[in-house]
């Protein structure tokens, strides 16, 4: 079964990672303030409701892959921010290339907002197994040393990407981390 995913190209593999330049795609998403493990299960069931027809016109949309997941910081009155599970998490839900944010039906829930990403030059890190924490920390650590070894610089808050349902094996799991380099 193909599920749509964003397009890239692959520009450099480099040990544990490669480099992707990323074409500009749409997303639905919402943001959750809660634990990593419960951010992603709450979101997915806002953002799951919203494309199996929770929005105007009773539209269904295909899903894709990934899910992705950001830990989102919240600005305090000065320049100061909570951690990342204080803040929350942004889940988001890639939408198939057909549609453009014109066409996308409006969302019911007020929760999820639909946005473009623009075109960026992403590391990745892939891996399999289980989606625990420690197992997402334990790889963005891998890339983070491998980024810095090689040189590369990154921005911003890092993604976890989760491609499978959860009724896979763990073991055929496919997971990347991503960061966004400068």
């Amino acid at each position: 079964m193909a599920i749509d995913e964003p397009r890239y190209t692959v520009v450099r593999t480099e040990g544990l990672f490669e480099v992707r330049r990323y074409e500009p795609y749409l997303v639905a998403e919402t943001f959750v303030s809660a634990t990593a493990e419960e951010a992603g299960n709450q979101g997915f069931r806002i953002l799951a409701g919203y494309i199996f027809g929770g929005n105007k016109g009773e539209r269904r949309i295909e899903m894709t892959a990934p899910v992705a997941q950001t830990p989102v910081r919240i600005a305090m009155t000065a320049p100061v921010a909570q951690s990342a599970t204080a803040g929350g998490y942004l889940i988001q839900f890639a939408m198939p290339r057909e549609w453009t944010l014109k066409t996308l039906p409006e969302p019911n829930d007020p929760r999820v907002t639909l946005r473009e990403i623009t075109a960026r030059m992403i590391a990745v890190l892939a891996y399999s197994g289980t989606w625990s924490q420690s197992r997402y920390e334990e790889h963005l650590k891998k890339l983070q040393d491998a980024l810095e070894k090689a040189g590369l610089s990154w921005h911003g808050e890092p993604m976890w990407a989760r491609y499978d349902p959860p009724w896979k094996p763990w073991f055929w799991r496919r997971n990347e981390v991503m960061v966004e380099l400068d």
